[in-house]
């Protein structure tokens, strides 16, 4: 839902015109450039396991700390530069392995620096150009969000959006850097690229992508629709990986979605054949993916269902996952996540505002004979 709010002048115009006043029109502010602006967030991210028989324990838990700030400069009203910068710190000795985190430092080391985003925006009509890094958010080319920072590529992106309802991508990349993967950003070998087109009425929507990934020796082809009924939304999507020197893979997946008085709901199936799919970044954009589980590594099957809700101001989910990892063995795997998120801008303090506090509980079996991982994830956000 939209609100528009309207300043103390303009509410006054509007009264007297309706009132048959006699008004003068008041002028829109003018911008002045250049123009600064800086926001940012501390971070306490909280993670422990059981895989040493000790979810607790000092083997397998992690905790990580991070000071995140955002700076815009708009040189005008088209030209504009980003930088995030962050720096985190470890509050627990290094320990050994975890499967959260790949050990108890995050981002691979006690303490460090770098900048996530550092890029040149600039608008001319429809078209917006991005030139540095920055965060990307496709399908099958991502930078999650998790842990400390999201995921995030040095690349050269355009959008354009001149025509209604439709938007154009093209977007070629350099580096990537993978989350808690430290402070480098690593060179993708070859040329790594996607361009797209997609279309959104409210109503339809629709997306087409292609991705040459030379870093990865494929190509892939990823398309999505879906209609919104109202009661209910229902969407469909299609991947096609030509892998070099491997049998392609093909993805079906289907999703429906649909409110119930406060709870929402959500089913999916995708099925997998001929080979593994392909992605970059830590999840894929398959359905029935989980905070744990990529679809894309799956071979067959794969089934998930999720409820969610909110109450006393707590927003929450639930959903189970099915996977069938390789149908010669008869492997399979199942996820069970309980999301929480707290936030905390209603209490009254002014303090405490600007804090959300969120737990992400799984369950986590990836087949082949081993036992489920239960993890608990805590991490809390104070924004500036």
């Amino acid at each position: 839902m939209k609100f528009t709010k309207l300043s103390l002048v303009a509410a006054l115009a509007v009264s007297a015109a309706f009132a048959g006043g006699d008004i003068e029109p008041v002028p829109a502010p003018v911008a002045e450039f250049p123009q600064t602006t800086i926001s940012g967030k501390a971070t306490a991210y909280y993670s422990t396991d059981d895989s040493f028989d000790n979810m607790f324990g000092s083997d397998s838990s992690a905790l990580g700390t991070a000071l995140t700030l955002d700076v815009t400069h708009k040189f005008n009203a088209n030209i504009a530069a980003n930088v995030t910068a962050l720096g985190f710190a470890n509050v627990l000795d290094e320990g050994i392995y975890s499967f959260q985190t790949g050990g108890r430092y995050f981002e691979g080391e006690k303490s460090g620096a770098y900048l996530n985003v550092a890029n040149i925006t600039a608008n001319y009509g429809g078209t917006t150009l991005v030139l540095g890094r920055q965060l990307l958010n496709t399908p099958m080319l991502a930078g999650f969000d998790w842990l400390l920072a999201p995921g995030a590529f040095e690349a050269y992106t355009a959008v354009n959006s001149s025509i209604e309802n439709v938007t154009f991508v093209g977007s070629y990349v350099r580096t990537f850097r993978a989350n808690n993967s430290g402070t480098d950003f690593a060179t993708l070998d070859g040329d790594n690229w996607t361009v797209s087109a997609s279309y959104d009425n409210d109503a339809l929507s629709g997306s087409v992508w292609y991705y040459n990934v030379d870093a990865g020796l494929y190509t892939q082809v990823y398309a999505d629709a879906g209609y919104n009924f109202g009661v209910a939304k229902v969407m469909g999507q299609y991947v096609y990986t030509d892998i070099d020197n491997e049998e392609a893979s093909n993805v079906y997946g289907v999703k429906a979605t649909a409110t119930f008085g406060a709870f929402n709901l959500m089913a999916a199936y995708v099925n997998v054949s001929d080979n593994t799919a392909r992605w970059v970044g830590v999840m894929d954009g398959l359905y029935t993916s989980s905070w744990n589980s990529t679809t894309g590594s799956s071979m067959g099957n794969n089934f998930k269902a999720e409820a969610g809700t909110e109450f006393a101001g707590i927003a929450a989910s639930v959903s189970y996952a099915y996977y069938q990892y390789d149908q010669a063995i008869d492997s399979e795997g199942q996820e069970i996540d309980v999301i929480l998120g707290y936030d905390l801008k209603d209490s009254g303090i002014k303090f405490v505002n600007a804090m959300d506090i969120n737990v992400v509980y799984t369950s986590t079996d990836w087949g082949y004979n081993t036992s489920a991982i239960n993890a608990l994830e805590v991490y809390a956000n104070y924004k500036f």
